[in-house]
């Protein structure tokens, strides 16, 4: 058994680049891809007690569906969770010489934080849901009634 799964919550480095494959087609649709970087920043402090950070970059690759959410919503600065799988892949550089890249494709995309301002100059939350890569959804089901009793004596004391 093995499992290749990442996790990361960060800020896109620049405004995703998008690209159409012909190859790939489905359906008569050439197979969208969207790639961009992602900073995550772990901070901490040293043995003396100063604040120190740490960025690492990460190069994301979304396609299809998860492309498309980056095209519209995403860009430089936004805030998103991402779930998806480690890749390395090669390929010959413009003098002949092989070089390896890591990138991470993205089976989930959501965002996070908030809006960039409105016309009005308010900002709202993210109302987006997450987008995934993945089989068609599962034959709807019964939604599950929940009887909430609002009793203040039973409020816990956090």
């Amino acid at each position: 058994m093995s499992v290749n799964k990442v996790i990361l919550i960060g800020n896109v480095g620049r405004d995703p680049e998008v690209r159409y494959l012909d190859g790939n087609a489905q359906g008569g649709q050439p197979a969208k891809v969207a790639t961009f970087t992602l900073a995550t920043t772990e901070k901490y402090r040293d043995r003396n007690g100063e604040p120190r950070e740490n960025t690492e970059w990460h190069n994301i690759v979304a396609w299809r569906q998860n492309a498309d959410v980056a095209e519209k919503f995403v860009r430089k600065g936004t805030q998103l969770y991402i779930e998806g799988r480690l890749r390395t892949r090669s390929y010959t550089d413009q003098t002949g010489a092989k070089r390896y890249t890591t990138e991470i494709a993205v089976d989930t995309l959501q965002l996070l934080g908030r809006r960039p301002d409105s016309a009005d100059g308010q900002q709202q939350a993210y109302q987006q849901p997450a987008y995934q890569q993945s089989a068609p959804a599962a034959p709807a089901q019964r939604p599950v009634e929940i009887n909430v009793v609002d009793n203040p004596s039973d409020d816990l004391p956090f």
